[in-house]
């Protein structure tokens, strides 16, 4: 079965200028692929109608469908309709149902039409009117040579809402598109190379029409897995089964899969085992407890946190001892150990996590340059602890070491996300 491929272009100045962030195409993208359509290139093109006619010539020479954002207000820079037109070589004309939603619309907020805004009814002649019930500027829909293009607004919510009532459901009737189906498995605690190659031979028997990517990001690593073929039903148990055997490989590393987030995934497992959890941070300053509480619901397993900056809080409020401190310092084994299991008590949880390092850029020596972190675990049955070396980046230590202590927790706890069924 061929595959469908898609270009999405973006039009607008304030995109190149950096003025506002282009989230539409992320979105596109990731709808079209659900029904079976690959975006291959994303372009982004200022206000010029050279530039404007030079990438659609070159959209249509790669792509099947050709999706269009922006460059439909009612403003002289917005010159998309126009330069569609030019274009496939047709005039404009006046839709009647668009003009009737668009005055509805003003209407409806007590506004008098005006020319300008009249002039947005206006669509090149060959098109498919697509009438936006979210707002003024009408989609539109192309057929030429076999190929489809479609221009919507670039105002977000009005995209969507034109994507999702009308464009989507016609390009699936459109063209025969083949099934695809995507998996991600979340891993954490091992880099993409060393986890490359310790599923190497996995990776290699997979099936033709299943695809592996690797996505890392800090600390972690996406794998996604994309099948394709007629029945979503039969490619959704084929890739199930590859997850069960790579489950088998690396059960340590994966903590979730899809949507799932590490302080989501803990959240869970702590909930799930009646479990409470408390925190205490040197280094990190609140952004381990930060992190925990943007889980709705977690005030049900996490008590409170405290954040001990400096020696005197740590001796006075965690009850860490001063001798530990004169004798290893702050940043030390010792330390967080104390931390951990104090917290523990203290606040009357089961658990205590504790963070304490050198966040930088300054305050390192040789012993103990910058990015030295320590991070401990500890229970009513055992205190685990944990070195990390990271970097000279002040915020990437503390995030690195937030999520390197709350993996810490995930490890530690009787039971992990990684041996479930996905």
């Amino acid at each position: 079965m061929k595959s469908i491929l898609a270009e999405v272009v973006t039009i607008g100045d304030e995109i190149l200028y950096g003025q506002i962030t282009d989230t539409n195409t992320q979105w596109m993208s990731a709808e079209l692929s659900k029904i079976g359509i690959r975006t291959v290139r994303k372009s982004s093109v200022g206000d010029t109608e050279d530039q404007i006619l030079q990438i659609l010539k070159e959209a249509e020479s790669r792509a099947d469908v050709i999706l269009i954002t922006g460059g439909l207000g009612p403003t002289k820079d917005d010159i998309t309709k126009k330069t569609l037109a030019k274009y496939f070589g047709v005039g404009m004309v006046l839709n009647e149902e668009a003009l009737a939603n668009v005055t509805e619309i003003f209407a409806r907020r007590g506004f008098e039409l005006t020319e300008l805004n009249r002039q947005q009814a206006m669509v090149p002649t060959n098109c498919t009117c697509i009438v936006n019930k979210a707002g003024t500027a009408p989609g539109m829909w192309f057929e030429h040579q076999g190929k489809i293009f479609v221009s919507m607004p670039g105002v977000p919510y009005e995209m969507k809402w034109i994507m999702e009532n009308w464009v989507l459901e016609h390009l699936s009737a459109f063209f025969q598109t083949p099934a695809i189906y995507h998996k991600n498995i979340r891993t954490i605690g091992i880099g993409e190379s060393f986890l490359a190659e310790q599923i190497e031979a996995w990776e290699d028997a997979l099936p033709s029409h299943i695809r592996l990517a690797y996505l890392p990001s800090m600390g972690q690593v996406k794998l996604r897995l994309t099948a394709t073929g007629a029945s979503i039903s039969e490619l959704e148990a084929e890739v199930q089964q590859q997850v069960n055997t790579l489950l088998t490989i690396i059960p340590e590393y994966v903590y979730g899969y899809d949507d799932d987030e590490l302080e989501t995934v803990i959240g869970k497992l702590l909930l799930d085992q009646n479990l409470t959890l408390a925190t205490a941070e040197s280094c990190t300053g609140g952004y381990v407890a930060h992190t925990i509480t943007k889980v709705p619901g977690s005030s049900r397993y996490f008590t409170g946190g405290m954040v001990t900056y400096s020696n005197d809080m740590k001796i006075n409020q965690l009850d860490v001892l001063p001798d530990t401190l004169v004798q290893y310092g702050a940043v030390s084994e010792e330390t967080v150990r104390q931390m951990a299991e104090n917290v523990r008590k203290k606040l009357n949880t089961d658990i205590g996590i504790s963070t304490s390092g050198i966040a930088g850029p300054d305050g390192g020596t040789p012993d103990k340059p910058v990015g030295t972190i320590w991070i401990a675990y500890a229970d009513k049955d055992k205190t685990v602890t944990k070195k990390l070396q990271l970097f000279r980046d002040r915020l990437l230590n503390i995030q690195y070491t937030t999520l390197s202590v709350l993996n810490l927790l995930r490890q530690n706890l009787p039971a992990s996300v990684e041996t479930a069924a996905p």
